[in-house]
């Protein structure tokens, strides 16, 4: 199970997560209270093992800036929000030569669930899976990412929520998926619910951030030992 830790603003919180076993630790260069720049993450991705990712998320559609940042942090793989723009990947994927990877977000939109009521006749379930499924074989199509991030939209926030999205829903994204993409998930996962997030969902991966903070962009050390080795667990 590949787990990222997420939201990191510092050496310590980077370097803790790495020693506990992520297989990557990820900075925000997108608005938000855990935002970083790239000056700030240049002085933490030297000091982490070889073999950790060193994750930047990103809401920008320049490719210069993102290739820039990606360079001048010290960044191993980007990951994408802000709905899928094949332009924008094509380019990267052309500007990274193989050299930086990528994943790609989507998300599974909170304030917009349907209610019990009207959830027991399925058309919204069925169409948001439907959507989904379809954006992620135009990715297994165009060849640039074999990863694909699913996070949960509360309002405006793309990230960092805290809140999980119907799990027995979207299941049959992550069961449906093509083969050739890796579905990670995230939204709303902490240590008392990774496991059974990976039971309902099997995904590739896990990715958390609120999850196992003390307050925003510090972690708590203890919340993260332990949703690390919950999810190896799982």
């Amino acid at each position: 199970m590949w787990v990222k830790i997420c939201g990191n603003t510092n050496l310590e919180d980077a370097s803790l997560a790495a020693q506990l076993g992520a297989d990557a630790v990820g900075f925000v260069f997108a608005s938000s209270k855990r935002q970083v720049n790239a000056m700030q993450v240049a002085m933490i991705t030297p000091h982490l093992p070889a073999g950790v990712e060193r994750v930047g998320v990103f809401y920008s559609r320049d490719a210069e800036e993102i290739a820039q940042i990606a360079a001048d942090a010290g960044l191993t793989t980007v990951q994408l929000h802000g709905g899928l723009d094949v332009r924008l990947l094509e380019r990267l994927a052309g500007k990274f030569a193989g050299s930086v990877r990528i994943i790609q977000t989507f998300h599974w939109t909170i304030d917009e669930q349907p209610s019990p009521q009207s959830r027991e006749s399925g058309p919204y379930i069925a169409n948001s899976v439907s959507a989904l499924l379809q954006e992620i074989e135009q990715l297994a199509v165009l060849g640039t990412v074999d990863r694909v991030l699913i996070d949960s939209k509360v309002g405006a926030a793309g990230g960092g929520t805290g809140v999980a999205y119907d799990w027995s829903a979207a299941h049959a994204i992550f069961a449906s998926a093509p083969r050739s993409i890796r579905i990670i998930a995230a939204g709303g996962l902490k240590p008392q619910n990774v496991e059974q997030a990976i039971e309902q969902l099997t995904p590739w991966g896990v990715d958390v951030s609120s999850g196992v903070e003390a307050s925003p962009g510090r972690k708590n050390p203890a919340l993260v030992a332990q949703f690390i080795a919950n999810a190896r667990k799982a």
